[in-house]
């Protein structure tokens, strides 16, 4: 229906200004402040659970609710970012700061060591298979975090990990409301990389470990002092370059001094070149409405996420129309369909590779140039007068030889575009006014085209004419459930039956090729390459099929019970251990119901919760961690050998392969006090994993790495607090400030082998976490001649362990150095509302696990990697006048000191100032002439401050605490309107 007062308004936005002004999510907050008494149905919310509502206060499951105003209102490309210190419990670690990459997620801890520990997700009531970048904060109206056996064994295996539902916006009874966002931000890196010695100091630094290295061949110092001051610049092991000019030859004399008045003639400081202040710019519009009998909500997003990294960013359009309508008085029919384009430039920036711009932008000194340097400072220019890139030929190869990443990248392409469609509709038939069917269906396509081209003309391409790979993933997937649902009250007594049937289907295809060799620039295709590299594909397919079923009763409004199960055949499975059969008992007493309690006149609520249940696991996932689809069969690889095709063996039958089982017992209070101006809530909860899915490591001789098994025993458990308070609430001014935390407690309780070494940085054991360091031991300097030390165990001749320390690494032993999942995690907010001025604050913090920072032992090397930026911490290094430092003498020679080590292994505990937002709603007297109903601007930041010790390392990083040259956490600062018609 055509709102004719929305037509006859006499409102024109024109729409370049939408696309000019540009970012953030929808509909803002600004909640007029109420009086002081808070009403009962602000506790008793309905939050979204398992295929259905429920009261909060007497749902016997662990479930937490975060509302639209906390995840609209951030500038966040995904919702996994917006979580982050808002759910007791919830671990969220956001490895990569590139726009676009999705946090992890780890629910009450990890629950398994080969198999997958993220949450389900599930979107408006069934089970979601898409990216979700796809989803757009903007249209979220709500999302649920089920934590425990009876918030989510009714998902059965997919609900292992715990569930995530997501409720997106739906179109609410009376006129049509239209809402607009725009804003306009700015982001930068969130913490400032590590500090770096100056061009004067590396110089004089680089002197001492030549001069060292030349000593340690029996050479005098006088002597080794001229040699390394004739050598600095062009002798063997030399800089190759002379930022000093060609007045100073040798800038440091046989003193290891700096020569009167040599200075720098440039400082190409790398990370200034390839990083920026960037912007990013996104517009949301939803249109919604309804009546009686049917409501809409439709809505259009674009968003444009450029990155601080160079050629780096990410864009993404998106629609969304929902629809429910109740044709007849027994018939409901609903439609929620999505489309998402997306294009992600993503420059290589999580590995260790010299093409990483994270890595390049860290490891150039500055006084290698930019652009080609004559010998004066000056430029050196082309025919046409145009800078000439330089890119290192002359550079060591520490320096990243032949690497111009700031020349190369614009001719490149990285480029990821994604297309994702979710459909979902739904029939619910009312037989009576207790009996109800609901019939739901769900299809999401993804489908992914990925677009590699390094250019023949600068950089590592050019050796080979170019290279260009081609990929193109598509997945499949559709779900279907039908659920009967019968609800009746008999007086005091209440009763709530569910039962129904579910079947998944997943399907997916890819296929890649890259060819190399370009007869001309500019063509970015694989017809105009060549030579053909490679070119492969393959499919997988999954079949999940389940019934499931839940008893829910409660009498008088105060002693609730629940029982559910729910069994599934999965097809990773043999047909001998493909069902799997998961189930939960629940209860709960709302204590403040009791005439005792409410005597007291202290309690507004206190309800007591407890449950226990089963639910299992069957995401077995690879050693390269891409899921294993079948898990029990032989399979085989086939290679090329002289032209003649073959086969090996990949991994060996495992048809004995079973469910991994997940048990969780979970204890809760709830309560409300001061006329409900504080509400908190408490909860103890143990899941224990066993029959664990693991990739058992053999002996290469078996032609095979790993077999999956069934081993072991883990168990998580730990303490979750929730608070909220309203310290002030009345006419013209409101404050409210939240508190949650969560502590978490990891161990291997049985392993087959007692101990199994995991990566090269791990130990599995029993009494240990899933992510205890397994390394050497650092001791220290020794201060008599500046060597690296570690600890090392050696027999003495009595045959007795005797400790000790060894300056060559290779004799060093590894000991257990602690675990890198944090004790505790939480967040800490606050809003206030003065009349028409909104203001809210999120700190989040983690405190303890350890950090492995290998990216800072790249700087940290002792000489050896001449050409290598270099770390302040170095002006520290040991000296005959510094001799008690944790940093060794510098000397060309190397001394392994940078090999992974405790050194290296920093603590975890840090905070983070995660949003503030300030906005400022005009009075309505002003814009009702013109049928403006709210509008309000803002300004907010994002990752605005860190704390943490460890200079110059983002310490959000992977969940297994190691960092490895990953994109940095952004700050953004954001712009922003929004307005209501």
């Amino acid at each position: 229906m055509i709102n004719k007062k929305l037509i006859n308004s006499k409102i024109w936005i024109p729409p370049v200004a939408a696309f000019f002004l540009g970012i953030v999510s929808v509909s803002g907050q600004n909640s007029k402040p109420k009086k002081d008494t808070l009403k009962e149905k602000e506790i008793d919310e309905v939050v979204v659970v398992a295929y259905g509502k429920a009261k909060r206060n007497s749902y016997t499951g662990s479930v937490a609710t975060i509302s639209s105003d906390k995840i609209n209102n951030r500038p966040v490309t995904n919702i996994t970012k917006a979580l982050d210190g808002q759910v007791p419990g919830v671990q969220i670690t956001g490895a990569s700061g590139q726009p676009g990459a999705v946090s992890t997620i780890r629910i009450r801890g990890v629950g398994s060591v080969s198999a997958s520990s993220d949450p389900l997700y599930v979107v408006d009531g069934i089970p979601f298979d898409g990216n979700l970048n796809a989803i757009s904060p903007s249209d979220i109206e709500s999302i649920s975090v089920l934590k425990d056996a009876t918030a989510s064994a009714l998902y059965g295996s997919r609900g292992a990990n715990g569930i995530i539902i997501i409720t997106t916006k739906s179109g609410k009874k009376g006129e049509a409301k239209v809402n607009l966002n725009i804003s306009q931000g700015f982001s930068s890196r969130a913490v400032k990389d590590y500090e770096q010695v100056n061009t004067d100091q590396y110089f004089q630094l680089y002197w001492e470990a030549l001069r060292n290295g030349y000593q340690s061949k029996q050479i005098s110092a006088q002597q080794a002092g001229q040699m390394a001051s004739d050598n600095l610049i062009y002798g063997p092991g030399g800089l190759s370059v002379n930022p000093y000019g060609a007045n100073y030859p040798k800038p440091v004399g046989p003193d290891g001094k700096l020569l009167p008045g040599a200075k720098p003639l440039w400082n190409d400081d790398w990370r200034d070149i390839l990083q920026r202040v960037a912007s990013r710019n996104q517009v949301d519009l939803d249109i919604s409405g309804g009546s009686e009998k049917s409501n809409y909500f439709f809505s259009l997003g674009y968003l444009d996420d450029k990155g601080m990294a160079i050629e780096s960013g990410f864009k993404r359009y998106n629609t969304r129309l929902k629809i429910n309508s109740e044709v007849k008085s027994w018939l409901n029919v609903g439609v929620n369909l999505s489309y998402t384009n997306s294009i992600q430039q993503a420059p290589p920036s999580s590995d260790s590779k010299a093409s990483n711009i994270i890595h390049a932008a860290r490891s150039i000194p500055s006084f290698y140039p930019y652009y080609e340097r004559n010998d004066d400072g000056s430029y050196v220019l082309d025919k046409e007068g145009n800078k000439i890139y330089d890119f290192g030929k002359y550079r060591p190869t520490a320096a990243l030889q032949n690497q111009n990443a700031a020349a190369s990248l614009p001719l490149d392409k990285n480029e990821n575009k994604e297309d994702n469609f979710s459909g979902k509709g739904f029939m619910e038939l009312t037989f009576l006014p207790e009996l109800k069917f609901r019939s739901s269906f769900s299809v999401d396509l993804v489908n992914y085209n990925g677009h590699l081209y390094s250019n023949p003309l600068l950089g590592q391409g050019s050796e080979i004419g170019g290279s260009v790979t081609r990929s193109n993933n598509r997945t499949l997937s559709y779900t279907t459930s039908n659920i009967l649902t019968y609800d009746k009250k008999f007086g005091k007594h209440h009763v709530n039956v569910l039962a129904g049937h579910e079947f998944y289907k997943y399907d997916y295809q890819t296929i890649s090729g890259t060819r190399n060799n370009f007869s001309l620039p500019y063509y970015y295709e694989p017809d105009a390459a060549s030579l053909l590299v490679s070119f492969s594909g393959n499919s997988d397919k999954l079949s999940l099929l389940s019934f499931l079923g839940k008893v829910e009763y409660d009498y008088a409004n105060k002693y609730f019970i629940s029982a559910s199960g729910r069994a599934d055949a999965s097809s990773r499975f043999s047909p001998d251990n493909r069902w799997g059969r998961f189930w939960s008992v629940g209860g709960s007493w709302k204590i403040s119901n009791e005439d005792f309690i409410k005597d007291l006149n202290f309690f507004n609520l206190l309800t007591l919760r407890a449950s226990y249940g089963g639910q299992g696991n069957d995401k077995l996932l690879r050693p390269n961690g891409q899921p294993l689809y079948y898990a029990y069969q032989e399979l085989y690889r086939n290679l090329n050998l002289a032209g003649e095709p073959g086969t090996t063996l990949e991994k060996a039958r495992t048809e004995n392969l079973k469910w991994e089982t997940n048990l969780n017992l979970n204890v809760g209070l709830e309560f409300a006090i001061l006329n409900n101006r504080i509400k908190g809530n408490i909860e103890y909860f143990q899941r224990k994993s066993q029959d664990l899915l693991f990739n058992m490591p053999v002996a290469p001789s078996v032609g095979i790495s790993d077999f999956p098994a069934n081993i072991g025993t883990i168990k998580n458990t730990g303490f979750e607090f929730s608070l909220f308070t309203t310290p002030i609430r009345n006419d013209n001014f409101q404050w409210n400030v939240d508190l949650n935390l969560s502590t978490l407690n990891n161990t291997i309780t049985k392993l087959p082998a007692g101990s199994i070494v995991s990566g090269t940085t791990k130990l599995l054991r029993e009494g240990g976490s899933v992510y205890d360091f397994f390394i050497p031991e650092w001791v220290g300097v020794d201060p008599t001649n500046g060597n690296p030390l570690w600890k090392t165990i050696y027999q003495d001749a009595n045959g007795n362990s005797v400790e000790g320390t060894t300056s060559e690494y290779g004799k060093a032993v590894k000991t257990l150095q602690g675990s890198a999942l944090p004790k505790v995690t939480g967040g800490i907010s606050t809003s206030i509302t003065y009349k028409n001025f909104d203001f809210s604050g999120l700190l989040t913090f983690k405190i303890g696990g350890k950090i492995l920072d290998t990216d800072y032992t790249s700087i940290m090397h002792n000489g050896s990697a001449g050409g290598r930026s270099w770390s302040a911490e170095m002006l520290n290094r040991w000296t005959p006048e510094n001799r008690y430092t944790d940093v060794p003498a510098l000397s060309t020679t190397t001394n392994n000191w940078t090999s992974t080590s405790s050194r290296f292994l920093y603590s975890g505990t840090y905070a983070r100032l995660k949003n503030v937002s300030l906005g400022y709603t005009l009075p309505s007297d002003y814009f009702e002439k013109i049928g403006l109903k709210k509008f309000r601007i803002y300004v907010q930041a994002e990752n605005l401050l860190t704390f943490y010790k460890h200079k110059g390392m983002d310490p959000e990083q992977a969940l297994d605490g190691t960092t490895y040259y990953r994109y940095p956490a952004m700050r953004t600062i954001t712009f922003g309107l929004q307005a209501t018609l």
